[in-house]
């Protein structure tokens, strides 16, 4: 089955995060500018790394074909690579900001 490996655990990983968010933390994070702004400096030194490393001409890391949904884009970068990094750096900042209003 295509995209299983990669691909579903990335959707899944964002969906977990989201419904953290608006089931249990309620931090009201996805409205503050300054999430957005943070979003857009973590994807403005995403995309060199991870084009580097995924360029298809000479790549770092390599997907099989068979696990991704074979989408990449900039760069030949694999659209589940945005997927776990959202979710990656969404779920610290969710925690983070939980724990800081629960102090």
């Amino acid at each position: 089955m295509t995209g299983l490996g990669y691909t579903v655990p990335a959707v899944v990983s964002v969906l977990t995060v989201i419904g953290l968010e608006f089931t249990l933390l309620r931090t009201g994070l996805f409205r503050r500018l300054a999430y957005w702004l943070t979003m857009l400096i973590v994807l403005g030194f995403q995309v060199p790394v991870d084009g580097w490393l995924t360029k298809t001409s000479a790549p770092v890391v390599i997907y099989h074909d068979r696990d991704t949904s074979g989408v990449r884009f900039p760069l030949d970068i694999p659209v589940e690579d945005f997927l776990f990094g959202f979710a990656l750096v969404t779920a610290v900042l969710l925690l983070w900001e939980y724990q800081r209003a629960h102090r």
